[in-house]
């Protein structure tokens, strides 16, 4: 008799999560352009589920030219428009305006000669956090990310956002010790 691996228990819903778990989450992201993605993503899930944000992302993908920030920083207030009138992704004004503002803050770290991945991965030393114990909504890292990001003019990256954000990228594993991702995640570290 095989018995179904261990998970961590918020993803148990269905299989659009279950997936996401299996495959997707706490995975060492060290692309720039992926780890850019991932971050709008987190502060489309403001007061949302990360559920209706997956049930959306392929379409937030399509609207926003698969989140390439040369693209997305072309946009106008005609864009935006037409991205309010697009019931296929999660229509908040200070959410579209604010991928636009960041994929502008992103080519400005990248003409600075800053890579956003080499930036977020140097806050916590190279190497991911091996988190242990309950996990908080936020942590003095991720207050001290998103004042960072803010300073350099990043719009929607408060402290939860970024732990969120940092999870789901690899920076901090919080897979349950139990969870059969745990030690998976924490070898691609």
């Amino acid at each position: 008799m095989t018995h179904a691996p261990v998970r961590c228990p918020w993803n148990l819903q269905d299989d659009l999560m279950i997936h996401y778990h299996d495959n997707e989450w706490g995975k060492p992201v060290r692309d720039s352009r992926a780890l850019w993605e991932k971050l709008m993503l987190d502060g489309f899930q403001a007061g949302l589920s990360w559920r209706i944000v997956l049930k959306k992302r392929e379409a937030l993908r399509l609207a926003f030219c698969q989140f390439e920030p040369e693209k997305v920083a072309e946009f106008t207030e005609d864009d935006i428009e037409k991205l309010m009138n697009n019931a296929d992704i999660i229509r908040s004004r200070s959410k579209i305006t604010a991928v636009i503002n960041n994929a502008r803050v992103y080519l400005a770290m990248q003409q600075a000669d800053e890579d956003f991945g080499e930036w977020i991965w140097t806050q916590i030393g190279g190497k991911a956090i091996q988190h242990v114990g309950r996990v908080p909504t936020k942590d003095a890292l991720s207050e001290r990310i998103s004042k960072d990001l803010k300073k350099r003019g990043f719009k929607f990256v408060g402290p939860t956002i970024v732990y969120a954000w940092m999870e789901a990228t690899g920076l901090i594993n919080t897979h349950r010790p139990e969870c059969f991702r745990r030690a998976q995640v924490a070898a691609e570290a």
